[in-house]
């Protein structure tokens, strides 16, 4: 693994480790429910802009994206029976379904991505991150609220949160040729650095309160499973019965591997779905996969 890729993987947990530190400092004196609610109400709004706008989007490139949607709704196909056979607890159960499918495609996706494939793979990163947007506040949305909401209520959740709705401005200006002026532009990136940075810092915040007792191993065990395992399993399956360039396959998986999104966590918390739980599930997989970038190049080259 290359310098460049271990300092991108190390940067991002630096922010973690800042959340972390100020929790342990300052304890009560944080409240992280604000936190979460200025992130996902707010800031990410303006992360949603910068990114679906940052350039055009080219109908010979939905394919790749196409792909990993379709992937991803194969696995939750999957794991809805299995997740309800293992899982009584219904909170437990929405996060056995639906966890796994929430990637740091963003965050840690692109630049990683960067980094192992170089700016060729910008237009394909940057186009699956905004598949993942979907999967989130839509499929994320539903599950995290049938924790506690009714199936209804779950789906009236999705329409209230402002940034499915700033997705779809932003790709409908991005259509009609709209490019942001040098000013606009800079000030929706200042946004969304503000906002990949802050949700960094709360899940280092949440990471704070985890106790090793209150660990769920079987659930554990089964997000790091479903992760690593059956959607490696059904990407590779699904990817060698497609014509694409092996370079592009690499850019796909690589997408479909990465750990959790902290995204996980203000779904939680926002729909109090035991956030803490989810904390730990995030935290996990950074860890598992730390030992996987090791052998991401040589995984990659298989396509």
């Amino acid at each position: 693994m290359s310098t460049e890729t271990i300092l991108s993987l190390l940067g991002i947990y630096l922010f973690i480790a800042v959340g972390f530190g100020a929790k342990w400092t300052f304890k009560e004196k944080i409240d992280d429910r604000t936190i979460t609610l200025l992130s996902v109400y707010f800031l990410q709004i303006f992360l949603t802009f910068w990114g679906l706008l940052k350039r055009p989007i080219d109908t010979e490139l939905l394919f790749a994206p196409a792909l990993y949607l379709g992937i991803s709704l194969l696995a939750l196909l999957l794991m809805i029976p299995l997740a309800k056979m293992l899982f009584d607890n219904p909170k437990e159960r929405s996060i056995g379904t639906v966890a796994a499918l929430i990637g740091n495609t963003g965050n840690l996706g692109i630049p990683l991505g960067i980094a192992l494939f170089g700016e060729m793979s910008v237009p394909y990163l940057t186009l699956i991150n905004l598949v993942n947007v979907f999967v989130v506040y839509t499929i994320g949305v539903f599950y995290y609220s049938r924790g506690e909401f009714s199936v209804r209520d779950s789906l009236i959740n999705i329409l209230k949160l402002p940034v499915l709705w700033a997705a779809i401005v932003a790709i409908a200006l991005n259509l009609i040729g709209y490019i942001p002026s040098p000013a606009v532009d800079k000030t929706l990136m200042m946004g969304a650095y503000a906002s990949m940075t802050m949700q960094l810092v709360l899940f280092g915040i949440y990471l704070y309160g985890i106790k090793l007792g209150e660990i769920n191993l079987r659930l554990t065990a089964w997000v790091n499973g479903t992760k690593f395992v059956l959607i490696p399993v059904i990407a590779f399956v699904v990817l060698g019965m497609v014509e694409m360039d092996a370079t592009v396959k690499g850019i796909l998986f690589l997408e479909l591997v990465v750990p959790l999104a902290v995204a996980n966590v203000n779904l939680a918390s926002l729909y109090n779905c035991s956030p803490r739980t989810v904390t730990v599930e995030v935290f996990t997989t950074s860890v598992v996969f730390l030992g996987i970038a090791f052998f991401l190049p040589t995984l990659l080259q298989m396509f």
